[in-house]
């Protein structure tokens, strides 16, 4: 019976890792075949591989460009959202300050989550067109941090509740002051959460295709949603291979940030429950 169930959990694993690789698998595929091989005899094992597709992305389609643009919003926007809902997520869910309404707040904080991002388009859209920054990242950026920081503060709330009082108290008696508790003693405790937040709101910040199409006017700002979304146009409906090898590289800067945080990514996703 033992060995059933073993051999069973083995076959369910193998099924979702390929359910979960099959899709970058064939994405790989589509990216190394001829264009001509594409509408023909497409094979699971091809026996004939190119890299003209990944070369052309960026010596005619200038694939390099929307790859510094999308780094560069979705850093900027990352770097404001970690700055301002980390520490909001600390008021909020410590016990050092008494925050009025604080549970009423958690709420609205919340709805900007719950809503669909197409309700702050037009009042995003009008506010920048008003202020003349339509023809900029600005818009972009804010759009992103206005997505991101719930999701940030939702999740830090509860490792910053979980973490002991005689900490916090042991560091303000040894004579250290609110800031110096918060940076020194009680952020480097909730590294794993902010290791997952990080990657969650890398993520959602990446693929993020809705603004983009909103607030970017310029060629020269598309990101790489945008550009993939624009490689096969109406007059050239077979650059599948192009849309293949730019997917291929968008996933790059996300398996590597995922790498490079997987210490912590775990538990980080495990331990955050929000208490009140």
């Amino acid at each position: 019976m033992n060995r059933l169930l073993t051999s069973s959990k083995y076959v369910f694993v193998g099924f979702m890792l390929l359910w979960t690789l099959f899709p970058i698998y064939w994405l790989t595929v589509i990216a190394t075949q001829k264009s001509s091989d594409l509408f023909s005899k497409v094979s699971l094992l091809p026996s004939f591989i190119t890299l003209q597709h990944l070369v052309g992305i960026f010596t005619e389609d200038h694939y390099v460009l929307p790859l510094f643009n999308s780094i560069l919003i979705t850093m900027c926007s990352l770097l404001i959202v970690l700055l301002f809902g980390v520490s909001s997520a600390y008021v909020l869910g410590g016990r050092t300050f008494k925050v009025a309404f604080k549970k009423t707040l958690l709420i609205w904080i919340l709805l900007v989550r719950v809503l669909p991002p197409i309700t702050f388009a037009l009042p995003l859209y009008i506010l920048m067109n008003n202020v003349g920054l339509l023809d900029t990242k600005i818009p972009i950026i804010l759009a992103h941090v206005l997505v991101n920081i719930p999701l940030v503060i939702w999740f830090m709330i509860g490792f910053f509740a979980n973490v002991p009082d005689e900490i916090v108290e042991s560091a303000r008696i040894d004579g250290a002051s609110e800031f110096q508790i918060y940076a020194r003693v009680v952020l480097p405790l909730v590294v794993p959460g902010i290791a997952a937040v990080t990657i969650l709101s890398f993520m959602a910040s990446w693929n993020e295709y809705l603004y983009s199409v909103i607030f970017i006017q310029s060629p020269s700002d598309f990101t790489i949603p945008l550009k993939l979304a624009t490689l096969n146009s109406e007059q050239e409906l077979k650059e599948w291979g192009k849309v293949a090898s730019g997917g291929i590289v968008s996933l790059i800067p996300v398996i590597l940030i995922a790498v490079l945080m997987q210490k912590y990514l775990m538990s980080g996703l495990t331990a955050g429950a929000v208490k009140e």
